[in-house]
């Protein structure tokens, strides 16, 4: 059986859209092979590299992508997730042959404040909220199939 095609996208492809990616990939990596990309790359966040760490993960080699390299490069993809904002999800690129586009949007930790150990705590709230996301993403998903 092919792999499902998912492409999570969020802002600057630093955190959100990388904590989910590494969850299905994780999770479910012999059904589905996940992306991700952002609208303006920018670089990974220390803070949800660490996080994911804790979590078994490890993604501090990943490089950020830009969403509208894939759009132009043709790529396809069973569904196109947004993780950011809804003012942000909505300058998405449309990709060709998508099947579902998807909006859920979670907390910015490129906007959280505070000292290093307080910006951990919501940091870890995020990394929680995603991985129970995609969890149930993977069991919806699946009873479709």
């Amino acid at each position: 059986m092919e792999k499902i095609k998912v492409l999570f996208v969020c802002e600057h492809n630093s955190a959100r859209s990388q904590m989910a990616e590494a969850f299905l990939n994780t999770l479910a990596g012999e059904k589905f092979c996940a992306e991700s990309a952002g609208l303006t790359p920018g670089t990974l966040n220390p803070l949800v590299v660490r996080a994911l760490k804790e979590s078994g993960i490890e993604i501090s080699g990943k490089q950020t992508n830009d969403v509208f390299e894939f759009f132009k490069q043709g790529r396809m993809f069973s569904y196109v997730i947004t993780v950011c904002d809804a003012a942000a999800g909505e300058k998405c690129p449309l990709f060709p042959g998508i099947a579902i586009k998807i909006h859920k949007s979670f907390d910015d930790p490129s906007k959280f404040t505070g000292t290093d150990e307080e910006k951990m705590v919501k940091v870890r709230k995020v990394r929680d909220e995603i991985k129970e996301y995609i969890e149930q993403f993977i069991k919806e998903t699946e009873m479709q199939l």
